[in-house]
């Protein structure tokens, strides 16, 4: 058996122990040392150091764990209930204003988390019932819920946005720049689903009675700025930081980590016991994703180093493919990879494969990383292992079936694909809000698919030199 082969072996077993519930980072570990010492013999231990110690020095991802404490301490101070029911009463004579409601919840309490179990659990349990009572058809305010609790995998501050561009060695500055529009896209297509919806078909969307939309404006206004308008400008501060150069995304984070302290005890709902089981939860993810980067670098150099990465690139390239249909094939691959693999896994073994090709087909890596990230909504939406359907049923009353949660996410996937082709068919989407911010360091033509992408890490330094 050839090096390359084997090196293929190496990724058809890992796949298959994963099948079976091995965890992910170990089998990766495990996987890299084995093929590793039969290709390399003892000089792979000395990898399994030497990556450790680059994984674990690297910069870009202490924004991670800030990040992540953010959204739990957000979480755990019941603020997404003053969220939701400010803005039900301020949608209330809109169609399907429960449903618009959950949706703006979600996309806003996203870019506070980025933790799709964390939004459509506490969703399911605050505006699933909302919903029902109302008279809402089950499928259609499953599919909300999923939907909008997917949001936070490309809005901004994304950790998925983070793991690519620690990957792939792209500035997140400009990642979350080009995933901003794309995001405010997305959430807003949906928006426009439900009311087109709601108006076509009043049944599955019955508007609220009068008693319930009589809101007093004064009452409204006051709510809006006692639960949204904290909320937000804590994010737009967060955001703003980073996008206009003000500070890196680690000083960002921790500035944001720092603003859901104080917004905790201004509504009260600060406790020490919170805080330590946010830190506890903060703690357990961090840990999840630096080991799967460990794990990763030495399966994907033990991958390299046998030749299965040439075997690869070797087989795209003898396929009579052009930019359009190695993008369509790709990101197919991604989808129908996001069934068994959380994206995690995705982003941090089957992204660096894809890398060394994209110089080939004229693809920026910052382009392919949005619709990555606009793929892998469908990968928490689409049967049979669609985790936000699963977390739903988790907390979804009993008579729920999961067929139900099924039929109502399908409609959703549709409009991310539409997204999809939006983007790829208007790529200025993605590159506008970049180029008005940063500029064209890469002196490309302006079309994302034959950019002049900066060397890996390029923007990133001189991008932490400006800020400090």
């Amino acid at each position: 058996m050839t090096d390359g082969m084997l090196g293929l072996l190496q990724l058809f077993l890992f796949l298959f122990f994963i099948m079976l519930g091995f965890p992910i980072a170990f089998t990766l570990m495990a996987m890299g040392l084995a093929f590793g010492y039969l290709g390399m013999g003892d000089r792979v231990f000395d990898l399994l150091v030497q990556r450790t110690y680059s994984v674990m020095s690297n910069d870009v991802l202490i924004s991670v764990p800030l990040f992540v404490l953010m959204g739990y301490i957000i979480e755990r101070a019941n603020i997404l209930d003053r969220l939701f029911k400010s803005l039900q009463m301020a949608s209330g004579n809109i169609p399907g204003s429960l449903a618009v409601a959950t949706l703006g919840t979600c996309a806003l309490f996203a870019t506070a988390t980025g933790i799709v179990g964390a939004v459509v659990t506490l969703m399911g349990l605050l505006a699933f019932p909302a919903m029902l009572r109302a008279g809402y058809d089950v499928k259609l305010a499953s599919g909300v819920i999923c939907a909008g609790g997917c949001l936070g995998i490309l809005i901004p501050p994304s950790i998925l946005l983070i793991l690519y561009g620690a990957t792939a060695g792209v500035s997140v500055v400009q990642l979350y720049a080009a995933a901003f529009i794309p995001g405010v896209l997305l959430a807003t297509l949906y928006i426009v689903y439900v009311m087109g919806l709601a108006i076509l078909k009043p049944s599955v969307a019955p508007r609220l009675p009068p008693e319930a939309v009589a809101v007093p404006f004064a009452r409204i206004a006051f709510a809006l700025v006692t639960s949204f308008i904290p909320l937000f400008a804590l994010i737009a501060m967060v955001l703003g930081a980073i996008l206009m150069g003000l500070a890196t995304p680690s000083e960002a984070a921790a500035m944001g980590s720092l603003g859901s302290i104080l917004l905790a005890i201004v509504y009260r709902s600060f406790s020490f016991a919170k805080l330590k089981e946010s830190v506890f939860l903060t703690a357990r993810t961090s840990a999840m994703v630096c080991w799967l980067f460990v794990g990763s670098a030495i399966f994907s150099s033990v991958f390299g180093y046998l030749g299965g990465q040439e075997l690869v690139e070797q087989f795209f390239k003898s396929l009579p493919l052009n930019t359009f249909t190695f993008m369509l094939l790709a990101q197919l691959l991604i989808f129908i990879l996001g069934w068994p693999l959380e994206w995690t896994e995705i982003i941090v073994i089957f992204v660096p494969i894809f890398l060394p090709i994209l110089d080939d087909f004229g693809v920026d890596p910052l382009f392919f990383g949005i619709l990555i990230a606009l793929n892998l909504q469908t990968s928490f939406l689409s049967p049979p292992v669609a985790m936000a359907a699963f977390y739903l049923k988790g907390v979804a009353p009993k008579h729920i079936r999961l067929e139900d949660i099924f039929r109502g996410c399908m409609p959703f996937i549709f409009i991310v694909i539409f997204t999809m082709f939006c983007v790829y068919a208007f790529p200025g989407i993605v590159t506008w809000l970049p180029e008005q911010l940063y500029g064209n360091p890469g002196g490309s033509s302006g079309t994302p698919l034959q950019m002049d992408a900066p060397p890996p890490g390029g923007f990133q330094e001189e991008e932490e030199i400006r800020v400090n």
